[in-house]
């Protein structure tokens, strides 16, 4: 829905990384991520909570629900995470690589 119907220039490279809902479906969190800079995800969210309300009346179109959920956008930085801890791996990697051995 994000990639071909909503034209918002805002949103960008976003990728939903997980979705929960709450027991009785009247709550949605989003969680997204989007690379770059702390403006471009400012952007991002933005885009997406104008979207909210589009977002929302085609998912009760498409889904049969009792309720249809308020939805919520919370940036992830998970993503982020794990290119930090992978960068942090390859500078150990290649710091082990260029010291002689020590035994």
């Amino acid at each position: 829905m994000l990639v071909k119907t909503v034209k918002d220039p805002r949103i960008g490279l976003v990728t939903i990384t997980r979705v929960t809902v709450t027991e009785d479906c009247r709550l949605a969190r989003i969680y997204f991520s989007v690379p770059g800079s702390g403006e471009e995800k400012e952007r991002s969210l933005k885009g997406l909570d104008s979207a909210k309300g589009y977002i929302r009346r085609e998912l009760a179109k498409r889904v049969n629900l009792r309720y249809t959920p308020e939805i919520l956008f919370e940036f992830d930085p998970s993503i982020e995470y794990a290119i930090h801890i992978g960068e942090v791996l390859q500078s150990l990697q290649k710091e082990r690589e260029d010291k002689p051995d020590e035994n």
